[in-house]
C-alpha cells in the first residue's frame, strides 16, 4: 500500500513537470511575437502596436500574474497568504532569483538572439548545474541514471532546436550566449530553492510572494509609468494576461508541486520536454516540417525522462503531508 502511494506521488510529480513544460512551450513563441511589435505580420491577429522591452515584459508579466493569483487565492484559499515575518527575506530572495531573474534573462536571450530555440536550449543547460549542486551540496544520491538522463536531455534538445545535425544550425552571438547561460543559472537556482522550500511552504504561497517581490522590484527599478504604459494597449494587455496565466502561474506552480515529491534533477530533466512540445506543436498546428534529426532529438528527450525515473533508494523526497 505504501509503495502504491509513493508511486502515485511520483506520477503526480512527473505529470506536473510535463504540464510546466507544455505551458512554457506555449508561452515562448508569444514572447517573440511581443518583441516584434507591429512587424509580426505573419500572425493572424494584430500584434501589439509597440514592441516591448524584455525588462518591461518581465515586469508586466509578474505584475499581472500576482494580481490574478492573489485575487484567486483570496477567493478560494486565504491560508496561502499566512507566513511568519522571519520568512519574508527568503521569499523576497526567491522572488528576485526565481521570478524576476528567470523571466528576465529568458526574455532577454530571445530579444538579443531573435531565436526562441536558442533561449530554450541554453536555459536547459540548467539540469547540469542542478545535478552538480544537488550531489555536492544537497546530498542527492548520484546514480548512473541521473547523468545519463541529463546527457540525453541536452543532446535531444540540441537536435530539436537545430543546434547540431544537418543544416546551418544556430548562430549565437557572445551577448546572446552570455544571457542564455545566465538564464540557465537562474533556472537552476529556482529549481534548487524550490526544492529546499517545498516542505516549508505550499506552492501557491511561494508563488504569490515570489511574484509580489519581483513585481515590487520591477516597479521600483523601472517606474510605474514605464511598467503600466504597455498595458494600455488592449492586444498587449490580453497577451500579457495570457502569458501571466499560461506562462507563469500554471507552469511555475506546477513545477513547484513537482519539486515537493521529486528531486530537482529529475524535475528539471522532465521539463526539458519543452522544446519537443514547441516542435511538435509547430508541426501539428502550423504545418512546419520536422527533420529526422528533430524526431531523433524528441525521442532522446523522452528517453531522458524515462531514464531519470529508474527508482533508486532514497532519491526522492518524502510524500507531502
Amino acid at each position: 500500500m505504501e509503495r502504491t502511494t509513493e508511486g502515485a506521488h511520483r506520477l503526480r510529480g512527473y505529470s506536473m513537470a510535463v504540464l510546466a513544460a507544455v505551458c512554457w512551450a506555449a508561452n515562448g513563441l508569444l514572447a517573440n511575437w511581443l518583441f516584434a511589435g507591429s512587424d509580426a505580420g505573419s500572425w493572424r491577429v494584430d500584434a501589439p502596436s509597440v514592441a516591448i522591452d524584455a525588462r518591461v515584459l518581465a515586469a508586466d508579466r509578474a505584475l499581472v500574474a500576482v494580481v490574478l493569483l492573489a485575487a484567486a487565492l483570496g477567493a478560494v484559499d486565504r491560508r496561502a497568504f499566512r507566513i511568519r515575518l522571519s520568512d519574508a527575506p527568503f521569499l523576497a530572495a526567491f522572488g528576485l532569483v526565481g521570478m524576476a531573474g528567470v523571466q528576465y534573462t529568458y526574455y532577454r536571450t530571445i530579444e538579443v538572439t531573435g531565436q526562441p530555440a536558442v533561449a530554450i536550449l541554453l536555459e536547459y543547460l540548467a539540469p547540469v548545474i542542478v545535478l552538480v549542486l544537488s550531489v555536492a551540496m544537497l546530498g542527492e544520491r548520484l546514480t548512473w541514471s541521473l547523468p545519463l538522463g541529463v546527457a540525453l536531455a541536452l543532446g535531444g534538445c540540441a537536435l530539436v532546436v537545430g543546434a547540431v545535425g544537418p543544416g546551418e544550425g544556430l548562430s549565437v552571438s557572445g551577448e546572446g550566449l552570455a544571457w542564455g547561460l545566465t538564464s540557465a543559472a537562474f533556472f537552476a537556482a529556482y529549481s534548487l530553492l524550490g526544492r529546499y522550500a517545498a516542505r516549508r511552504f505550499g506552492p501557491w504561497t511561494l508563488l504569490v510572494y515570489g511574484l509580489g517581490a519581483a513585481a515590487v522590484v520591477w516597479l521600483a527599478a523601472l517606474g510605474p509609468r514605464t511598467v503600466l504604459a504597455p498595458l494600455a494597449d488592449p492586444v498587449t494587455l490580453v497577451s500579457v494576461a495570457f502569458s501571466a496565466v499560461v506562462g507563469t502561474i500554471v507552469p511555475f506552480g506546477a513545477y513547484l508541486m513537482a519539486l515537493r515529491v521529486l528531486d530537482a534533477t529529475k524535475v528539471s530533466v522532465t521539463a526539458s520536454l519543452e522544446p519537443v512540445v514547441v516542435a511538435a506543436g509547430g508541426w501539428a498546428l502550423f504545418a512546419q516540417s520536422l527533420s529526422a534529426a528533430q524526431i531523433v532529438g524528441g525521442l532522446l528527450v523522452v528517453a531522458a525522462i524515462l531514464a531519470v525515473q529508474i527508482p533508486v533508494g532514497g532519491s526522492a523526497l518524502p510524500p507531502p503531508e
